[in-house]
C-alpha cells in the first residue's frame, strides 16, 4: 500500500473540506468491494456486473437508475419470484439505496425487496422434486438466505413507512405486511 510522502508536504493532495451540513458524509455502497461478486452467480452467470448496476441506481439520473434496477431485477429475482445465488449478497445494498433520498427509484427497490421476501419458487419445486436439495448448488438455500437478508434489515421499515413520498410509504407498508409486521 502506498503512503503519502512526508518529505515534501506541498506536493501532497489537499484535504477535502467537510461535507456541508445536511449532506451525508458516508458514501453509499462503500462495502461493495467486500463481496466476491465474480465468484457468485446471478441469472446471467457471473455476478460481477452487479456493483456497476448498484452504482447506476445510486448515482444515475432517473432513466439510468430505472434501467439499472430493471437489469438488476432480472439478474437477482427473475420474473419477480426466482432468486439466484447473488440475491442475498445484493439485498443489504438494496436496503441502503432505498433509504437514500437522492435515489430516484426507491419505491421500485422496495417492491423488489418484497418480491425477494415472497420468493418460494425453489422451495415449491423442491417439495415435488426433492432431488433438487441434493445438488451441490442448492437454490433452496439461496432463496432462504435472500429472504433472511430482507428480514435482517426490517428495522428500516418504520422510517420508510413514514416517508413523505406516498409511493415509498405504500410500497414499504406492502413489504411490512408481507413480512408479517402489519396486518
Amino acid at each position: 500500500m502506498r503512503s503519502a510522502s512526508t518529505e515534501n508536504p506541498s506536493s501532497e493532495r489537499p484535504q477535502r473540506p467537510d461535507a456541508p451540513s445536511g449532506v451525508a458524509r458516508n458514501t453509499p455502497l462503500t462495502a461493495l468491494d467486500r463481496v466476491p461478486w465474480s465468484d457468485i452467480q446471478d441469472s446471467t452467470g457471473s455476478a460481477a456486473a452487479i456493483p456497476l448496476l448498484l452504482n447506476g441506481i445510486a448515482w444515475g439520473d432517473a432513466e439510468t437508475a430505472r434501467s439499472a434496477l430493471d437489469d438488476l431485477r432480472k439478474r437477482i429475482c427473475q420474473f419477480g419470484f426466482v432468486v439466484e445465488q447473488a440475491t442475498a449478497a445484493t439485498v443489504p445494498f438494496l436496503w441502503e439505496l432505498a433509504k437514500l433520498p437522492q435515489v430516484t427509484c426507491r419505491a421500485q427497490i422496495i417492491r423488489l425487496l418484497k418480491c425477494i421476501a415472497d420468493a418460494r419458487q425453489w422451495e415449491s419445486t423442491a417439495a415435488v422434486y426433492p432431488k433438487l436439495l441434493n445438488h451441490r448448488e442448492n437454490p433452496v438455500v439461496w432463496e432462504r438466505a435472500a429472504r433472511q437478508a430482507v428480514r435482517a434489515r426490517c428495522g428500516e421499515l418504520g422510517r420508510l413507512m413514514s416517508d413523505g413520498d406516498t409511493e415509498i410509504a405504500r410500497a414499504t407498508s406492502e413489504l411490512a405486511r408481507s413480512l408479517g409486521y402489519l396486518k
